[in-house]
């Protein structure tokens, strides 16, 4: 109990950043899924070429590798105003929510195209019957149909989000898993240090594959 009243309260608050940074994080992942979705159905080649190459490069590059690229490359060549105020403003914590953010994009983007081809061809020809444009019947019908189907897929990504946040602790964001090396560091109580931050991260897996399952229940297209 004594290790939970020091140094609980260090713990908890890397909880808190993990979650800040999930939130964040996926936010974003979510708002580029759905762009690159919508570029893609858009039919001009040259613009699903390049939609095609980001997603091979994010979902083939190592998701550390992206959050140096974005920490100490990106970062690098703005100008030097820029930097010392990022720098002010915990620039880590943005650039790799950023890096995060891109890679699970790309897989968003994926999952949401699974929930597109899983629409029956119908759903549209319905929609432009009812007197819906190709983009009106996409944002009324197809696409929230498609989100729907894309729940679960999009619940797992969510976990394996939150676990990826634990790979920002390299560039000094002081989340769940730094703030755990931190404390195992200082008391030596390696089992207790890990073994309480495991916990918290079983706990937060269960609470968004819970979530995601009630959802997915609530927001079920009667008849699939």
């Amino acid at each position: 109990m004594n290790f939970l009243s020091e140094y609980g309260p260090l713990l908890w608050a890397g909880l808190e950043l993990t979650l800040l940074l999930s939130v964040v994080s996926w936010a974003l992942a979510f708002v580029v899924g759905i762009l690159l979705t919508l570029i893609r159905l858009a039919g001009f080649r040259p613009s699903s070429f390049f939609v095609l190459a980001f997603i091979e490069y994010q979902r083939n590059v190592p998701p550390l590798v992206h959050i140096f690229l974005w920490y100490f490359g990106v970062a690098n060549i703005l100008p030097f105003e820029m930097q010392d105020w990022i720098n002010e403003h915990h620039g880590e914590f943005w650039f790799a929510a950023i890096a995060i953010g891109l890679y699970y994009g790309a897989y968003i983007s994926e999952d949401i195209r699974s929930g597109l081809r899983s629409v029956p061809p119908g759903q549209m020809e319905a929609a432009r019957a009812l007197g819906l444009g190709r983009f009106g019947a996409m944002r009324r019908v197809i696409l929230p149909q498609a989100l729907r189907i894309a729940i679960p897929p999009l619940t797992s990504g969510a976990v394996m989000l939150v676990k990826t946040t634990g790979l920002a602790m390299v560039i000094g964001v002081t989340e769940l898993t730094y703030a755990t090396k931190d404390v195992a560091n200082k008391t030596f109580q390696i089992f207790e240090s890990y073994g309480i931050s495991t916990a918290m991260y079983v706990l937060v897996a269960l609470v968004l594959l819970a979530f995601g399952g009630w959802v997915a229940g609530h927001t079920r297209i009667k008849g699939r």
